[in-house]
This record gives structure tokens, sequence and C-alpha cells, in this order.
């Protein structure tokens, strides 16, 4: 990457040359770069910006600003979209067994988020153990992420083979039709969960919601971000809701965000609130 205090063509440092392309993609897409773990977003853009043969940040900025597949290309690579069904499939029949069920038999009507849900595998995986246990008629999945690209993929629900390797088979035979090399969900499942942008960082969060997933994101962000976040998503619980984090995700002293440990990656919003 080079020396971060040497100057480009244009009189700036690498640092500084960063720190206004930050910036700037934060004035006109209002993603907060700064937010994430500097390093891997570095490397991570240097390597993008690069590619396309661009010197300089200031440079790579005005080529995002002229074409708009090169921005959407940015976009898709700054958020992270690694995504598949079932993803560490004993966690999700633990969140089936323990959570879901009791819900599903004790309440009218379910409110599930599942924030930063990339190209759809997970509110698709919530969709259908939801419709296991009889319940998805009465259950509302609202599945949200920042990146359009990924959301149009994900209302599109057609995956490959290597997004469906965990998916039990009696799941994979009821919710999924294989056409071609791809896999394409069962309509039930696509009219039961509703996709919409949303930038995590700024937007404010809807509330009163039985269950929250958001997996294998968090780790991106600076602690700052994450406090901000577990208090957001604590506040979006209804009292004793669940929210379902990633398997590198433990939320240490989470009563400071009002939340309480009920299961390994698993925690509830305590009674009396945040």
């Amino acid at each position: 990457m080079g020396d971060p205090g040497a100057s480009n063509a244009r009189g700036f440092s690498e640092d500084e040359d960063f720190a206004r392309f930050i910036a700037n993609i934060k004035k006109s897409t209002s993603i907060d770069l700064s937010q994430y773990k500097e390093n891997q977003m570095r490397r991570r853009l240097t390597t993008l910006r690069m590619k396309h043969g661009y010197e300089t940040f200031a440079e790579y900025y005005a080529a995002l600003m002229m074409h708009s597949k090169l921005l959407d290309e940015f976009l898709d690579r700054m958020t992270i979209n690694v995504s598949e069904f079932w993803r560490n499939p004993n966690r999700w029949q633990l969140l089936k067994q323990r959570f879901l069920e009791p819900l599903a038999q004790n309440q009218q009507r379910l409110q599930v988020w599942s924030a930063a849900c990339s190209t759809g595998e997970e509110p698709y995986t919530l969709a259908m153990l939801v419709d296991s246990l009889g319940a998805l008629e009465r259950t509302s999945i609202m599945a949200t992420d920042i990146d359009e690209l990924v959301l149009a993929k994900a209302k599109e629900g057609l995956y490959l083979e290597r997004s469906m390797r965990d998916v039990p088979p009696e799941y994979r035979q009821r919710y999924f039709e294989q056409t071609g090399v791809h896999f394409r969900v069962a309509d039930k499942l696509k009219k039961a969960v509703k996709f919409q942008k949303q930038n995590l960082l700024l937007d404010p969060f809807p509330d009163r919601y039985d269950l929250i997933v958001c997996r294998n994101v968090m780790i991106y962000f600076t602690e700052e971000a994450k406090a901000g976040l577990y208090r957001k998503f604590a506040g979006a619980l209804k009292p004793n809701g669940i929210l379902f984090v990633g398997s590198t995700e433990q939320i240490f002293n989470p009563g400071q965000y009002g939340l309480e440990a009920a299961d390994t990656f698993f925690y509830r919003r305590s009674a009396g609130g945040v």
C-alpha cells in the first residue's frame, strides 16, 4: 500500500487522500466508512481502486461519481455479502426449539427482522422455520440491507448449490425447486418476506420486534459503532424479545445495552428495557 505519509500527484499524503475519500463517500452515499475497522476497509478499498488502475482515491472517487456500474461494484464490495442458508445449523435448530416454538405457541402474531440480510438466505431460513411451526401466515418478516443490488438478488430468490450446503434435506425438498444450476425459493417464502433498503448506522430502527437476527456483520464495525447498534437493537425489541448474533460476535457485558444472555449468541431484552 506504500508509505501512508508519502505525497501523491495531487500533493496530498496517502492518509489525506484516503480521509478525503471517506468524507466524500459519506456526503454522496450516506455510508460512513469511518465506522468500519480502518485497516480492513482501507485494504479492501485499495485493492478495488488499483484493480481499475486509479493512482489515487481522489481519482477513484471522481470515477465512481461518473460511472454507475463502478459505483454499484464499490457498494457491493463495501457491504459484506457472504451468506448462505442455515449458516451454523445447530444455532438455527436452537433458535427454532428454544425461542421460536414458544413464541409461535404463545403469541397471536410474530414480528421478525433480519438486519443486514445480504442476498436473502437468512430471512428465507427464518421463513422456513416459522412455516415448519405452522405460523408463517401470522408472522411479519422484514429483511433490510444497505445494498440495493443484493436486495434485488434476494427478491429474485435464485441460488447456487454453494448457498444450499447446510439446508436439511426435508427443507430442501419442501421449499426449493431446482432449475438448471439454480435453486428457486418457494413462492410462499418469497411472499412472506418484505425486503427494503436500510443503513444500520444512519437510519432509525423500527420497533416492537419479537426476534431480530443480525449475524456476521458487527465484526466489521468499530467498537463505538457496535455499542450504538446494540443499544438500537435492544430498543427495537419488545421486552423479552431476542437478538440473535453471529458465531464471532459474542456481546460482553450485555447489561449495558439493556440485554441479558439467553444462550450462546442469543440475547434477551431485559424486561425493564434500555
